[in-house]
């Protein structure tokens, strides 16, 4: 994606990741409106949209081996941080810390919002299934909006925005009417996905050339750490119930006003043109 972004890397970030978020929304209104009146069987038919995608990355790879040949036969150029080492290192474990708070927040509710919501509001299965595919669908939105957002007003402002926005709805969630639910959720999806892809792409940036690196430690590590911490708040629902659950995740968007040790990056090319020109 990064290669192919024609330098606006928010926005083609923002593609890669919502093609996933976008399939993972579509989900429960698919288990609810065709696997569970067709059963399980009806499963395979979407072996079709498997097919299609292995197509799809037939044609990419092929392109990305011709782009690969072309980059070898050039000058390696030198790839520098614009930071010492000791503050990228700090700054890569704040990012992790943030990718990894979200991701827990997202992931408890995509695995635990249906279920509040039979229990809290007495909705039937499809209805619940509705409620997470807004959640979800508000969730792939953000992931769109928020890369090109990224690209114009920098990413270190939309990771404050996804921080400093989401804080009051997160917080007003486990006492909201049914309604409000619906729009707090919704709101909540949009907001604190907008940082996702703005996120890597400030971790490319302070460290450059190390672009599989990076996407390993948030496209690996991160999320993966996010499900298991999904699966921690599974046993303290069983615990405590799922309202405890939701009460207790409502403050994890605290954790991202550690966003202030972020350096200013925009400061830091400014110093590397000076340099360059004089």
């Amino acid at each position: 994606a990064r290669f192919a972004s024609g330098g606006r890397f928010g926005l083609a970030q923002s593609l890669f990741q919502v093609g996933g978020n976008f399939g993972q929304a579509i989900g429960p209104l698919l288990a609810a409106f065709i696997v569970v009146p067709f059963g399980q069987t009806s499963i395979a038919w979407f072996a079709v949209g498997s097919l299609i995608g292995i197509i799809v990355l037939w044609r990419v790879g092929g392109w990305y081996s011709r782009l690969r040949a072309s980059l070898a036969n050039r000058k390696a150029a030198g790839f520098v941080s614009p930071f010492p080492r000791r503050k990228v290192m700090g700054a890569l474990a704040v990012l992790t810390l943030l990718v990894l708070t979200k991701n827990a927040y997202i992931a408890s509710l995509a695995s635990y919002y249906t279920f509040y919501a039979i229990d809290k509001f007495d909705v039937s299965v499809q209805m619940s299934q509705v409620m997470l595919f807004l959640f979800l669908g508000a969730s792939a939105l953000g992931i769109l909006l928020g890369g090109p957002f990224g690209d114009r007003y920098g990413q270190k402002a939309m990771i404050w925005f996804s921080i400093v926005g989401v804080l009051p709805f997160t917080l007003a969630l486990p006492y909201a009417n049914f309604e409000w639910t619906m729009i707090l959720t919704v709101l909540i999806g949009l907001i604190l996905s907008s940082a996702f892809s703005n996120i890597v792409v400030f971790a490319q940036e302070l460290v450059p050339g190390r672009v599989g690196m990076i996407a390993g430690i948030f496209f690996g590590f991160a999320f993966g750490m996010g499900g298991i911490a999904a699966a921690v708040l599974g046993v303290v629902a069983d615990m405590k119930g799922i309202d405890f659950v939701f009460q207790v995740c409502s403050y994890l968007p605290l954790l991202g006003l550690l966003a202030v040790f972020l350096p200013n990056m925009k400061e830091a090319r400014k110093l590397e043109r000076e340099a360059t020109i004089g």
